[in-house]
Parts: structure tokens; C-alpha cells; sequence
């Protein structure tokens, strides 16, 4: 558990990134037996592509680098819950656990509005733990909405 707060920790760096980029501010770090495989943060403006959410992007580069899209032992730290999208990204390339940091109650796919990672329907479960550095991960989106907002008035 104390390695989900240095993993997080990484994952809140790359939200950082994204800030200073203006992309909204999700990071993510997959990790699989203690070690870094890949991390990203969100990059939709900057790839103008719809997909190109932080989870997506650590996904299709551990897949890429592990030349394999079955990512069993993989943990994925992310400091925002996924949506729709990023869970069933998560899913097809059986990712064993996800660590987020806060939750989405408008757009989250794990716990908030759905309940993909645990849904046994599905072919595949994840390990689900949640609001690791919550506080953090909540105030630097709100930040970044709230700057976005006042820019716009």
C-alpha cells in the first residue's frame, strides 16, 4: 500500500504536466512488479484526438514496449476514475488492479456511474482501490476548471 502513494505521487506529476499544457489534469503511471513501464498524462488538445486520454496512452505504450496487450500483472495508477472509454481500455488488455485518486461523479466508469472494473458479466475483473491523495487529485482538476472558467468570463 505505502508504494501506491510513491506510484500516485508520479501520476500527480504527469497531472501537472498536463496543467501546464492546458489539457484537463490526468496523469497516469502502469506499473507491473514494482516497476514503471510507462506514464502519460492527458494529451487530447495536443494530439487533437479523442482517445488520447492518460490511461490510453500508458496502455498502448506498455503494450508497445512489453510487445504483448495482456497487461495481467499491470498496476494502473491514475489520479482521476476512468471513464466509459479507459475502463473497457482497461479490460481488453487485463490490467489486475487500478489505483485512482478521486473519484468523477459525472463521467466515472468504476464506481461513480458504472461499475465496469468489477462488473462479472464482463470477461475480466480489476482490483479496485480508490482516493489515494483524493484531496490532491480534486484540487488540481478544480483549479484547472476554475481557471478555465474565469479565462472564459
Amino acid at each position: 500500500m505505502d508504494h501506491d502513494y510513491d506510484f500516485m505521487k508520479i501520476a500527480l506529476y504527469e497531472a501537472q504536466i498536463a496543467y501546464a499544457k492546458g489539457e484537463v489534469p490526468v496523469g497516469a503511471v502502469l506499473v507491473i512488479e514494482g516497476t514503471i513501464i510507462s506514464k502519460s498524462h492527458n494529451q487530447k488538445e495536443t494530439l487533437s484526438d479523442p482517445t488520447a486520454h492518460a490511461e490510453i496512452l500508458v496502455i498502448r505504450e506498455s503494450s508497445h514496449l512489453l510487445k504483448n496487450w495482456r497487461l495481467e500483472k499491470a498496476t494502473l495508477y491514475v489520479t482521476k476514475e476512468p471513464c466509459i472509454m479507459c475502463a473497457g481500455a482497461m479490460i481488453n488488455a487485463r490490467i489486475k488492479r487500478l489505483v485512482y485518486g478521486c473519484s468523477d461523479p459525472k463521467n466515472g466508469a468504476i464506481e461513480s456511474l458504472y461499475k465496469i472494473g468489477s462488473d462479472y458479466r464482463l470477461n475480466h475483473q480489476i482490483e479496485i482501490t480508490s482516493s489515494i491523495y483524493e484531496y490532491e487529485c480534486k484540487e488540481i482538476l478544480k483549479s484547472f476548471f476554475c481557471n478555465i472558467r474565469s479565462f472564459k468570463k
